[in-house]
């Protein structure tokens, strides 16, 4: 089930819940919300960008079985080997 993120339409009627914006967690096929469930002002719907991560470590060790070399930056002109 996905997070949704709402704001107010009307600022000068809006709680402390809905005045800077709040996420729920809805399942798809439940309708978006036309209120604020707090304070019943009217909310509209904020499209915002979907937090995918990746582990940093799978592609780490991915990397160093493949041959490659990672180096870390010390100084000017200086790194480190760390694989």
């Amino acid at each position: 089930m996905p997070f949704y993120e709402y704001e107010t339409s009307d600022p000068a009627k809006s709680c402390a819940h809905c005045c800077h914006g709040f996420e729920i967690f809805q399942p798809l096929s439940a309708a978006r919300l036309d209120v604020c469930p707090q304070c019943g002002n009217p909310v509209r719907k904020i499209i915002c960008a979907p937090a995918i991560g990746r582990s940093k470590s799978s592609l780490d060790d991915r990397a160093k079985n493949a041959g490659f070399t990672k180096l870390k930056k010390i100084g000017k002109g200086e790194y480190e080997k760390q694989y």
